[in-house]
């Protein structure tokens, strides 16, 4: 898989996070697109990919939208989103989600988070 800067989607992104828990079986990914206006907010999706390149490229193009979304709104926020890896070995469970938080939580408040498909 090519590193995210390699991606024809990887805009000058401040933040491509790849994230796995072994113990709980967490694959993730969350793309930091700016915070220059603030931390970068968007939505984690729980999501089949695949190819986990596709789910990259969602990252970054979500992310990205989120940086717009967030700056025509007028908020102070820039942009992220987050995407986990969901598949027939990877079922949404209080282990998996408890890992995200922790990775999240990792980034020191400059991602911010709310639910997307998959994750009500």
């Amino acid at each position: 898989m090519p590193a995210p800067w390699d991606y024809a989607d990887f805009d000058d992104h401040e933040g491509v996070h790849l994230l796995r828990d072994a113990a709980s079986g967490l694959t993730a990914i969350i793309a930091v697109h700016s915070t220059a206006l603030g931390p970068a907010a968007g939505g984690t999706r729980f999501w089949h990919y695949p190819d986990p390149a596709d789910a990259i490229t969602d990252a970054l193009r979500l992310s990205r939208g989120m940086s717009y979304k967030n700056a025509m709104a007028g908020l102070p926020m820039g942009g992220g989103k987050a995407v986990v890896l969901a598949g027939p070995d990877r079922a949404k469970s209080p282990a998996l989600l408890a890992a995200f938080g922790r990775a999240i939580d990792g980034l020191g408040g400059r991602y911010i988070t709310a639910e997307d498909v998959g994750m009500s």
